[in-house]
């Protein structure tokens, strides 16, 4: 894997459409940027491809251009009823028909076809003062063998995604270097290196750059020194700064998430989140919920909460329903899968899922409640560890938490407190019962005869 994430890109594909290429009316689709990278198979692998794609309007000026990286990791289902993870790349061989101009009526389109019957495209809006992308419209092709061995469902599979894409200034050109990437439906999109700029004014592509978040700097520069800032300091012999030892990683902050079904909340949640990672070197990190948005989707037997912390995880709980009797259902965590990415390049840097878990459960229309520490290990290399969880994938109502069904580490908390105080209140009486008996003798001591 890394062999091959450090060989150079191929050269890019660039395209110039012919003028009269605006007649189409564009898909629904969403952010910007574009391409692939990373392998899964035997002893070849594929190789990554920059995509560059200039849009000319019906006198051959520039009306949108792009260029950028992306790739797909894919789930599906195989014959077998399991489930395979796939890497869908972007090939030399990528074709741009259907892109359009757009106008102040009608949405530009960025429409890129590759390998064998795969497709992507998003499409960009503008006000009189801003443009941002809508939607993100992708479709992969389980046919392809190569990519899909095995697969049970055949043919075309559309997803859309609203993309996440701030509106940027007119004849502003988008750019974000760092890694952006979309969950939905077992699909995750990955997006780098990105250059965007529809709408061009006058067939010139803007030097005005609106950077996204991830590419701005998170310190201060730091300044020169100076005549006016320099102080001369006596020379003295300084002795090697101490070995400290590293501080310890903190436990995480607790996050609230929620999904909704149309205007209804439909699943709860409150957790702390830390991913212990032993791959290479081992470290501990802890999932910032100030970033991290949550999607997902209710259902009445599974529910699936997807946690995104807009930078380099993807977490995914999977609940689903079980009958314990005829009239007695409980619900239970079934599936935890983990996304961690390199923010730098989109390479990936583990993807791992467990299916074979059968924890926090209570019965239906209840909460599940554990304040103290969990560890959900995915795998040899990756564990997930919560902190005070409060879940409850079904029937919520009033947008409120139901009665908690407790952990047992919790609960056994909670009785050894009383018992504790029980049993000391019960030495306490002992004491004092003996402290009795032997007043009560020596009183008796005094009053005999001599």
């Amino acid at each position: 894997m890394a062999s091959f994430l450090s060989r150079p890109l191929a050269s890019l594909a660039r395209l110039s459409l012919p003028p009269g290429a605006r007649g189409m009316e564009p898909r629904r689709s969403s952010p910007p940027l574009l391409l692939l990278l990373l392998l899964l198979g035997a002893s070849g692998f594929f190789q990554s491809y920059a995509v560059e794609v200039d849009v000319k309007d019906a006198s051959n000026a520039t009306c949108l251009y792009a260029k950028w990286m992306m790739r797909f990791l894919i789930k599906y289902e195989t014959n077998s009823s399991d489930y395979k993870n796939a890497t869908l790349n972007l090939s030399s061989g990528v074709t741009h028909n259907g892109s359009v101009c757009g106008n102040d009526t009608q949405a530009a389109l960025l429409a890129v076809q590759f390998g064998e019957g795969h497709s992507w495209s998003i499409n960009f809006t503008k006000t009189n003062e801003t443009y941002q992308g809508e939607f993100i419209t992708f479709t992969y092709n389980t046919n392809d063998t190569a990519v899909f061995p095995d697969a049970k469902r055949k043919g075309p599979i559309t997803i859309f995604v609203k993309d996440t894409m701030h509106p940027v200034q007119l004849n502003n050109v988008f750019v974000c270097h760092n890694t952006d990437f979309l969950e939905a439906e077992n699909v995750t999109q990955i997006f780098w290196n990105v250059t965007v700029q529809p709408f061009v004014q006058n067939g010139t592509i803007s030097k005005k750059e609106s950077r996204c978040r991830a590419d701005m700097p998170t310190s201060a520069p730091t300044v020169p020194p100076t005549i006016a800032n320099v102080t001369t300091a006596p020379t003295t012999t300084l002795s090697p700064a101490p070995t400290t030892a590293p501080k310890p990683v903190e436990n995480p902050d607790t996050g609230n998430y929620s999904l909704k079904s149309g205007n209804t909340t439909c699943l709860l949640a409150t957790v702390g989140l830390q991913l212990n990672v032993s791959q290479d070197k081992p470290h501990l990190i802890n999932v910032n919920p100030k970033t991290t948005t949550a999607d997902g989707a209710c259902g009445n037997t599974t529910a699936t909460l997807k946690l995104n912390d807009g930078n380099s995880t993807l977490i995914g709980f999977t609940f689903v329903v079980k009958n314990t009797s005829a009239s007695v259902q409980k619900f239970y965590l079934k599936e935890v899968n983990v996304t961690l990415l390199n923010h730098l390049n989109g390479s990936v840097i583990s993807n791992a899922d467990n299916s074979n878990f059968s924890e926090w459960d209570a019965f239906l229309g209840s909460s599940y409640m554990c304040r103290k520490e969990q560890t959900l290990k995915i795998n040899e290399d990756l564990q997930v560890h919560t902190f005070n969880l409060w879940i409850q994938p079904f029937l919520v109502k009033a947008n409120k938490f139901s009665t908690a069904e407790e952990c047992f580490a919790d609960s056994d908390l909670n009785f050894l407190i009383p018992i504790a105080v029980g049993m000391a209140l019960g030495f306490l009486i002992i004491l004092v019962f003996i402290s009795y008996v032997i007043g009560r003798r020596k009183s008796r001591t005094g009053y005999q005869s001599v």
